[in-house]
């Protein structure tokens, strides 16, 4: 069988701390290989207010997804992708996300499609 390979936005991943039944069916699906971007581990790692019982969960949960780090091409991209939407109004961590699913070329899993559906360099993936 083969793997479909995603990148999920930070969004998933607290729908899924959040128990909804869509992320968790996402998260737990054997035939699905789930990536992020290092951006995503830091924004919930860092949600203020976060308590130890959660910030275990997300360590716990970063073990089934794989994260990638910003490199010199990805941080690159996201340079660009800022300036090509200037107008747009893109945010440096979704430009940062973008620019991962865009580099790996993995499709983008997110509720937020207004923060990267004018982004023609990604796929968002169809699969909420």
């Amino acid at each position: 069988m083969a793997r479909v390979n995603y990148l999920v936005d930070t969004d998933v991943v607290v729908d899924w701390l959040r128990g909804r039944a869509w992320a968790r069916q996402l998260i737990l699906r054997d035939d699905v290989r789930l990536y992020c971007s290092d951006v995503t581990r830091k924004e919930l790692l860092s949600k203020p207010g976060l308590k130890t019982s959660e910030y275990l969960r997300i360590l716990r949960l970063m073990r089934r997804i794989r994260v990638l780090h910003v490199d010199p091409v990805i941080a690159a991209a996201a340079s660009e992708l800022l300036q090509r939407y200037a107008s747009q109004h893109l945010r440096a961590n979704d430009a940062l996300i973008a620019a991962t699913a865009w580099t790996k070329r993995l499709p983008l899993v997110t509720r937020n499609r207004k923060h990267y559906e004018f982004v023609a360099e990604i796929v968002l993936a169809e699969i909420l």
